[in-house]
């Protein structure tokens, strides 16, 4: 029998369950879509060296410090705050907000993947609902732009990521983290292979690490320092509430340490798997590195339709694992703020309902996922908000331009400098925390800087002010 909390929500039965939902949330589209077409922008290993930097002395103190927060708060990121010190109690309400904005966007890409799933698996069959050789760009417009069907698509990514969710933290999260995960390890591997093998896909190789840092002439650094930084929070889904209501479903015998080391090496292995599987693979079809999110839709369909007959049986392979770390993101996404307010139910003596609280919360959502829907990543009829190019841009503005790192930026301020040992007691439950000093120089003095330059650079790169 599961073992309950006070306030029901639940708890993870083993650290594997833990583990793999704390790494799917990481392992999402932040990865598979984000990184490969980021780092084309950043001029590949140069993106890639201050990805790492950042993963090292942003990621790991982060991340233990959210997983501290969580398991010494004993609820989600709200309340922990609250215990933390009353006073930022704001910066929990921060953090939960946060999935509000960044479901508006990742369930309608969610959608998308759907959609190129089930027209792969078409084009296996012959079916009339495949891509059968279209041009993979004229193909994608006409999709985006088509209405209905998009939000068709984006409602049934919708209803899954709420199914699971409703199960509960062991009969839905874990239950569902623990098969996608190693599944989508493997379905990821076969399809490095691949791209790696084509012919012309050395060039993509040389691309991601053969030295070369033209890109940061000048200031140029800090913009790709900001796109880095802000791939970061998205893909290791930092200051986004999931972290730290992880953190309190892990039961006090697990180590933190170990887990907060875990959770970023094999965050960061995926996105080099998947750069290794997307960029090789662009070089060998002749197409641009740089492309843009369309990446993963426009250049790999691209791809996969040159290979013949293979190319189905590969674009099925690749689409079902994108669908995989999309749904464990939007998962843990969707659970952090389900059990702020699912505290907030108990605070005030109510029995808290998951499933009315669930589907509560993805009605607000889904509002701004039909406007993201509707706008066709900006060639659809509604106006351009402040300035940029679409709503997903504006949605994605809010949350990973400005509110993750700056609720990040809060966090290493509050651990490093107000209350530098609150965690302390926390981490040494499981652990003799041999990292303490390591932690607290990064987030007293490396994360902080690190996160006004990526705050700076944000600024900068969404609304082009061409400082840098």
């Amino acid at each position: 029998m599961e073992k309950q909390k006070s306030n029901d929500k639940g708890q993870f039965k083993s650290n594997f369950g833990f583990l793999m939902a704390a790494v799917g949330s990481a392992v999402g589209l932040g990865n598979l879509w984000g990184f490969p077409y980021k780092m084309g922008n950043g001029g590949g290993f140069a993106f890639l060296i201050l990805y790492l930097l950042m993963a090292i002395f942003i990621g790991y103190p982060c991340m233990l410090g959210e997983f501290s927060i969580g398991r010494k708060g004993q609820k989600a990121a709200i309340g922990s705050y609250e215990k933390l010190d009353r006073r930022f109690t704001f910066n929990g309400w921060i953090a939960t907000i946060v999935p509000f904005f960044l479901l508006t966007f990742y369930c309608v890409l969610g959608g998308y993947v759907l959609k190129y799933l089930i027209a792969n698996i078409g084009d296996i069959f012959g079916a009339s609902w495949g891509v059968a050789g279209a041009n993979s760009e004229t193909y994608f417009g006409a999709f985006v732009g088509s209405g209905a069907p998009a939000l068709i698509f984006t409602a049934i990514y919708i209803i899954v990521t709420v199914l699971i969710v409703m199960g509960g933290v062991s009969g839905g999260i874990e239950k569902f983290c623990t098969v996608a995960m190693p599944g989508l390890a493997i379905l990821l591997i076969i399809t490095v292979i691949r791209s790696c093998t084509l012919p012309g896909a050395a060039e993509g190789l040389e691309f991601i690490f053969k030295p070369n840092f033209e890109v940061f002439k000048g200031t140029g650094w800090i913009t790709v320092l900001a796109s880095a930084g802000g791939q970061i929070f998205f893909s290791l889904s930092l200051a986004s509430a999931c972290m730290i209501v992880y953190g309190s479903y892990l039961d006090k015998k697990e180590n933190l340490e170990q887990n907060a080391i875990l959770v970023p090496i094999m965050d960061t292995s995926v996105a080099l798997l998947a750069a290794l599987a997307t960029i090789p693979a662009t070089f060998a079809a002749g197409m641009e590195p740089a492309a843009g999110p369309g990446m993963l839709f426009v250049t790999l369909q691209t791809v996969f339709n040159s290979m013949g007959s293979a190319g189905p049986i590969f674009g099925t392979i690749f689409y079902l694992l994108v669908l995989f770390a999309a749904l464990t993101s939007s998962i843990g996404m969707l659970e952090g703020a389900v059990s702020a307010f699912m505290d907030r139910a108990a605070d005030k003596g109510k029995k808290p309902s998951r499933t009315k609280i669930s589907w509560s919360i993805i009605a607000v959502t889904t509002v701004g996922s039909i406007i993201v829907a509707v706008d066709a990543l900006g060639a659809g009829p509604l106006p351009k908000p402040f300035g940029l190019g679409t709503w997903l841009d504006a949605f994605d503005l809010f949350a990973e331009g400005f509110m993750m790192p700056g609720g990040c930026l809060i966090m290493t301020i509050i651990l490093g400098w107000i209350h530098p040992n609150y965690i302390d007691d926390e981490v040494k439950l499981s652990s003799g925390y041999k990292s303490k000093p390591f932690v607290n120089f990064c987030l007293k003095w490396v994360a902080p800087i690190f996160l006004v330059f990526i705050l700076v650079g944000q600024m900068n790169s969404f609304f082009a002010l061409g400082w840098f």
